[in-house]
């Protein structure tokens, strides 16, 4: 099943994808071609890096689904500081590279946003997850069961974007955000949960499954 409401070009990104190409045009226009090249490079990245293509979910049930592109950076025993219990922790860190546009991860219930300010150090180190701006969803499962999922700013992301509220009603493969310039998404599973990813993994937002549920 594919979720895909939205453009292939993530709305964020117009105001940033018309001035690349305005400026690439003015310098073309007014300089010549050979001037106007590096511009022309800038808008293709500033292209690809708000691209939102769809996503197919997955036809298995009881998984926990990557909500966003990136490499797993870490996989840990930790305590959920949202909810104050024991959990597992994956962290993807997206680079400037990889489509930013999160996704859910399960279906379920919002039943807290927090959103924390914060520093804005490199999202691959471990403070960052405690130090730096941040925005969690703390979403219950449909067996009563919890599970966290976090977006955390960057070295250079300084926009975090969430667009769902509590007691919004999720499904898995949702867009339901986007962190601009490079970032990182913390999962903190609920009990029992089994990772299915290791430190090191390539993943894609709601075509990678990050764990099992019991």
């Amino acid at each position: 099943m594919s979720i895909y409401p939205h453009p292939l070009i993530a709305r964020e990104g117009w105001p940033f994808v018309f001035a690349s190409v305005l400026v690439a045009f003015a310098v073309s226009a007014t300089l010549g071609a050979a001037w106007s090249v590096p511009f022309w490079l800038a808008a293709i990245f500033v292209l690809q890096f708000f691209r939102d293509p769809p996503r197919v979910v997955p036809a298995r049930e009881n998984v926990v689904l990557s909500p966003a592109d990136g490499r797993i950076v870490k996989v840990q025993s930790v305590r959920d500081p949202y909810v104050d219990r024991e959990s597992v922790l994956i962290s993807v860190f997206m680079n400037v590279f990889n489509v930013h546009s999160n996704r859910v991860p399960v279906d379920g219930t919002v039943e807290r946003v927090a959103y924390e300010p914060g520093r804005f150090l490199n999202a691959d180190l471990d403070k960052a997850s405690t130090d730096n701006e941040r925005n969690a969803l703390v979403v219950r499962l449909s067996g009563g069961e919890s599970l966290t999922v976090v977006q955390v700013a960057g070295l250079i992301a300084r926009r975090i974007l969430c667009y769902v509220k509590a007691g919004d009603v999720l499904r898995r493969g949702q867009r339901y955000g986007f962190i601009r310039f490079g970032s990182r998404v913390d999962v903190y599973l609920p009990p029992g949960a089994r990772p299915c990813v290791a430190v090191g993994d390539v993943v894609h937002a709601t075509t990678s499954v990050l764990a099992e549920l019991t």
